[in-house]
């Protein structure tokens, strides 16, 4: 697999992320459906955002491990939030530290909208490849 990202205008290097990824020789492609924080018993936390971020990133690992992929192989990371301020002033340091953990720069979109499954207040949709 050979990736690449494009980053045209200079601002864009203190992002986390990328404009856009482009990806050749793709061995396989995984389309994750969108994670929130729910524990292996299937009961979502009760927890502040950052508590449940810290948990949708756990998900994310574990659910792309064993799928047989690499996180650092993210080429697309959404984010999906029910308030946005709330994921800059309590989260921010939490994703920045998960993508330098995995050396990752992806295309990335943040969305914030009016609810997400029962109270979940953050969620991440990833597209990995190999």
């Amino acid at each position: 697999m050979e990736k690449r990202t494009i980053d045209p205008w200079k601002w864009g290097e203190y992002t986390n992320s990328a404009q856009a990824v482009e990806v050749k020789q793709v061995e396989g492609t995984l389309y994750c459906s969108g994670q929130v924080a729910i524990d292996a018993n299937g009961q979502l936390s009760s927890g502040d955002m950052r508590t449940q971020f810290l948990q949708t990133i756990q998900n994310v690992e574990q659910l792309i491990s064993e799928a047989g992929y690499e996180c650092k192989h993210i080429v697309r990371l959404n984010v999906f939030t029910t308030s946005t301020a709330e994921f800059f002033t309590t989260c921010v340091d939490l994703y920045q530290g998960f993508t330098a953990r995995h050396g990752l720069k992806q295309a990335t979109t943040l969305i914030e909208v009016k609810g997400l499954y029962q109270t979940a207040s953050i969620e991440l949709e990833a597209t990995v490849v190999k």
